[in-house]
Formats: C-alpha cells, structure tokens, sequence
C-alpha cells in the first residue's frame, strides 16, 4: 500500500506573477492569485486538482542549475519563446534545452498533431550513477504506489502510473554535482502518517506547526517535498 499520493507541484520564484504567468502559458493552465488565507502567492489551476501548481515568492535568486525540473509536450519552441523562455541548447539532445524567465531550466519536446497533456515529465538529479537513481526511484515508486522502470541502456530509472499525476513518469538521471540549496521545484503529497514517511527513510526538516499546516521532508537523497494530512 502506499505511503502518498501526489497532490500537486511548487514553484520557486524571485517574481511570483511573472513566473506564474509563464508557466500558466506554458502548461496551458489559469493564472489565479492565492487569496489572503493562503501561503502561497499565485497558483496554476486545471482540470483536476492534481493539476494546480502553487507558485511562492522567495527572496532568494536562482544560482545552480534546478535539482528537478519540467519536461513539456509542444507544438513547437517557438510556443515557449513567445512567452519568455529562452533556448539554451538545441543541438545535443533529442530535446530542446530551455530557460524559463527567471533562468530554471525546462526540456522542451516537440509533437506533431494535438497535445493532450503539456506536462509530458518531472526530472531528477540524482547521484552519479545509475544504482543511485534505481535506489531513490524504488523509495518513491514505494511511497506514491507507483511502477519502476530502470532503464540499463541509458542508465537511468522512473516511475509511471503514479496515481493520480497529470504526467507521464517522474525521471531520476545521475549527474556528477551533489545537490547543493534548496530546490526550486518541489512536489506536494497527501499521506495518512507522516510518521510513516520517515520510518521509511524522509527526514522531517519542518513539522506543521501555527504558521504551516503541512509538514515539511526531504527525501534520502535531500530534496525537498511537503506532506499534507488526508482527510478521512
């Protein structure tokens, strides 16, 4: 039985409105501001709440290249830079590397014919090999109740069929640099125990308290996500 489910994603930023609105364009979601009662200062909404992502004002800038980052369906690059991405490689990958207005990198997949889903994938940045990324894809294939997939040609491992989630996979890929900072991209989960969470291996970095109502984890391998109490 999993530990989780998704609930939705958060976004860092220097410029909440601006950066909401570009990733409202880019994943053809509503911009909307979050209201007063809220921690939050704009959120994306969809079809399903699954498919909100929250965007919160921080004061620090980007400095490092994101831990985790989005991977879009698009008709085409052009889509993306009319709203404020810039492209930083074109040539190397089957994919177009992107930046988005405050400098977070994206990956940018061109399809032919209609785009159901514009969120196509989330990346991960895990240890320099591919064991690393198996070992942290297991734990969160476990806690989302989601199905492994290693990859042996290109040393990678994901997870698909993650309940609920409005995209395809989440992708742990090794790079060479250890995670350094707070991720700007972070995902939200809804969990009956959070105690659950952590004898399974999270580490607690903020429990709820007066001004939060979730509890803030970082996952073995560092990167943070926030868990939020199910509703019976």
């Amino acid at each position: 039985m999993p530990l989780a489910t998704f609930k939705d994603l958060c976004l860092d930023a220097t410029d909440a409105e601006r950066l909401g609105t570009f990733w409202a364009g880019a994943l053809g979601l509503e911009l909307r501001p979050a209201g007063e009662d809220s921690n939050g200062d704009y959120l994306l909404v969809g079809p399903t709440p699954e498919h909100t992502v929250w965007v919160n004002q921080v004061p620090e800038p980007k400095t490092v290249k994101h831990r985790i980052h989005l991977d879009l369906n698009v008709g085409s690059v052009d889509e993306l830079t009319r709203l404020g991405a810039t492209v930083v490689d074109a040539d190397t990958f089957r994919w177009t590397l992107m930046a988005d207005p405050e400098g977070g990198e994206l990956c940018a997949f061109v399809r032919e014919g209609e785009i159901e889903r514009r969120l196509y994938e989330i990346g991960v940045d895990c240890g320099d090999s591919a064991e690393a990324c198996h070992r942290i894809a297991a734990w969160w294939a476990d806690v989302l109740g989601a199905r492994l997939v290693d990859d042996v040609d290109h040393g990678y491992s994901y997870i698909e069929a993650v309940p609920g989630a409005p995209y395809e996979s989440i992708d742990f890929v090794p790079v060479p640099e250890p995670k350094s900072g707070k991720n700007r991209i972070h995902l939200d989960v809804l969990t009956p125990d959070v105690d659950a969470l952590v004898a399974a291996g999270a580490t607690v970095l903020r429990p709820q308290d007066d001004e939060i109502g979730w509890t803030v984890l970082a996952d073995p391998d560092g990167n943070e996500f926030c868990a939020f109490l199910a509703e019976d």
